[in-house]
């Protein structure tokens, strides 16, 4: 059976980007790096947590406007997600002014430092 090992995203500062997504998430370089390499990196979840891999390689194609795949994060609840998205845009995350938000939504879109649009959801949210 197949598992999910390695998100992987495409960025034009490695060391940058992985600055942001070891702080947003608690990850650290895979394998005892002691930090990013200039074109790729690969961090995991922090003292062997359970979760998938993020790597970071460097490209130099333009950040899609409305990607086909993206990362959601969740957070508890309403509050939760205010807070996280506060902290996550004191790390350099920037806010969206995302054209497709539905009436009442239950997401907000970031883009991390290279332009990499994500979402934090509530998930209590009905």
């Amino acid at each position: 059976m197949l598992t999910l090992g390695t998100i992987v995203l495409g960025v034009t500062d490695v060391r940058r980007a992985a600055a942001f997504w070891g702080a947003a998430l608690g990850y650290v370089p895979r394998d005892g790096e002691v930090e990013a390499q200039d074109d790729w990196a690969v961090l995991v979840p922090a003292a062997g947590a359970a979760g998938p891999g993020i790597a970071l390689g460097t490209s130099t194609t333009p950040v899609q406007e409305h990607p086909r795949v993206h990362l959601d994060l969740y957070a508890d609840d309403a509050a939760e997600q205010a807070a996280e998205v506060e902290r996550l845009v004191a790390l350099g995350a920037g806010r969206v002014d995302w054209d497709r938000y539905p009436p009442d939504p239950d997401f907000v879109v970031l883009a991390d430092t290279e332009g990499n649009r994500f979402c934090v959801i509530d998930k209590s949210f009905g």
